[in-house]
């Protein structure tokens, strides 16, 4: 199916030390092969998520593109735009609103400099604008959303909002006038959270699988828990059976499509993010080999590889 060839499906990020082992194989842990360099061989992108945390440098940006255009030509990146420009910095302790939200001076010039390192390969397919659930739809929170939509009109956007105010058609026609694409998401649905929806507001496609962790959802740490714990989640065949349909829906309409797996404890994402590939593509898709040994109901769906790009016997 023609369409099919403009989805590219990955995981967010690709530096969890939970990934040794499981995913990544010695040479990789021992730095022989480069992160990017490896994932960039089973998926067609990556989402940035450290640049949510700290600004991406340009080195690195231009490191990282290099890294995966030598063994996936057509890879793309996409990449978080900076907390600072989305979170209130007590957001743990304050809901975030236009109000709270507190970019410093050098935020802007920054994120540019890591935003276009990428771009200038060739490399950059999205800048995802995440806000929290506590962002919602109101007038003030309106007005600074177009006023950061102009600040980065340059690239191509794409905005994550959680709350389900923003899910009407107001909203909608909206983000189709401005060109920004509407990040589509599943996360667990608890109060007003946001429900899966099928919205394409730019050439832009998005989706973010974040898991359905209930209980752990709204852990932080402070707590002594593992704040990573809620992205402890493993998609079943069913419920990817009902995004596969809805990122065809997507990807109808989209020229390009983006899908990204978020459950990244213990390399979830990317199980979940190659059986996604395997169910819209209907045939066998690349999968590392260290991955289907921890994964085994993976192995009637991919062909297995090694860290050479051989294809050895699962023993």
């Amino acid at each position: 199916m023609e369409p099919a060839r403009r989805i590219r499906i990955g995981t967010a990020g690709w530096s969890y030390k939970d990934w040794d082992g499981i995913l990544y194989p010695p040479e990789v842990t021992r730095k022989k092969i480069h992160p990017v360099e490896f994932l960039a061989r089973f998926f067609d992108v990556i989402e940035i998520n450290s640049s949510f945390y700290g600004h991406i440098r340009p080195e690195l940006g231009r490191l990282w593109s290099r890294r995966a255009a030598a063994v996936n030509p057509n890879f793309l990146f996409t990449a978080k735009l900076h907390r600072s420009f989305t979170h209130s910095p007590l957001a743990v302790m304050e809901p975030t609103s236009a109000a709270s939200i507190r970019p410093n001076d050098k935020d802007e010039g920054l994120a540019r400099e890591g935003l276009d390192s990428l771009a200038a390969e060739d490399k950059l397919g999205a800048l995802l604008i995440q806000f929290p659930v506590s962002f919602k739809n109101t007038g003030l929170n309106r007005e600074y959303l177009e006023q950061l939509l102009r600040q980065f009109i340059e690239y191509p956007r794409v905005v994550e909002v959680r709350h389900e105010s923003w899910n009407q058609p107001e909203t909608i026609a909206g983000f189709m006038r401005h060109n920004v694409g509407f990040c589509n998401i599943d996360q667990p649905l608890l109060g007003r959270s946001l429900a899966p929806t099928e919205h394409v507001t730019s050439g832009v496609g998005y989706v973010r699988l974040h898991g359905r962790n209930y209980e752990h959802w709204f852990d932080d740490g402070s707590a002594g828990g593992n704040r990573d714990d809620r992205y402890n989640y493993l998609y079943k065949p069913a419920e990817l059976e009902k995004w596969k349909e809805k990122v065809e829906v997507i990807a109808q309409k989209a020229e390009s499509t983006f899908v990204i797996a978020n459950n990244h404890f213990q390399a979830k994402a990317a199980v979940n993010a190659l059986e996604l590939r395997h169910l819209l593509e209907g045939k066998k898709v690349r999968a590392p080999q260290t991955l289907v040994k921890h994964y085994p109901e993976l192995k009637e769906q991919v062909e297995i590889e090694d860290a050479c790009g051989n294809y050895p016997l699962l023993g």
